[in-house]
């Protein structure tokens, strides 16, 4: 009950403060070396999570984008109609997405998606739809 105060009493002033017309929104920052994804609301972290980015033989690309497109149900067409719940796509075919495969979160794992727990993936797919795909930023780096 605590936390769900914080954070929207944190919302509400939120709302009262300047952001520059081009700034995202709603940032993710992935780190590969320690495997979390930490989001942030107008420069706000709001959660830190682990994830699961590409194991050995495949590549996480590192940059910054926008979210280009959502898909709720998307099916890989690359790896045997491997699911990706809850995709937000940032860069041609790589993906932030839930995960079934739970107990690999906080290791590299995956083709080179960004793989999350399933109600952590719903959440980050609802707060890309809610700020914006031009105003939700993926940052991944080393």
């Amino acid at each position: 009950m605590r936390k769900s105060f914080l954070t929207a009493l944190i919302a509400a002033l939120l709302q009262f403060a300047v952001h520059p017309a081009n700034a995202a929104n709603l940032i993710a920052d992935i780190s590969l070396s320690s495997q979390t994804m930490t989001v942030r609301q107008y420069g706000v972290v709001m959660y830190r999570w682990k994830v699961s980015t590409a194991r050995k033989g495949y590549v996480t690309p590192r940059g910054s984008w926008s979210a280009k497109w959502l898909s709720r149900n998307h099916r890989s067409r690359k790896y045997d109609d491997a699911p990706m719940p809850y995709a937000v796509f940032f860069n041609g075919g790589y993906a932030i997405h839930a995960t079934y495969d739970i107990k690999r979160l906080g290791r590299p794992a995956s083709h080179g998606c960004v793989r999350l727990h399933p109600n952590n993936a719903a959440e980050f797919f609802a707060l890309t739809r809610e700020h914006g795909l031009k105003n939700t930023r993926i940052v991944i780096t080393r």
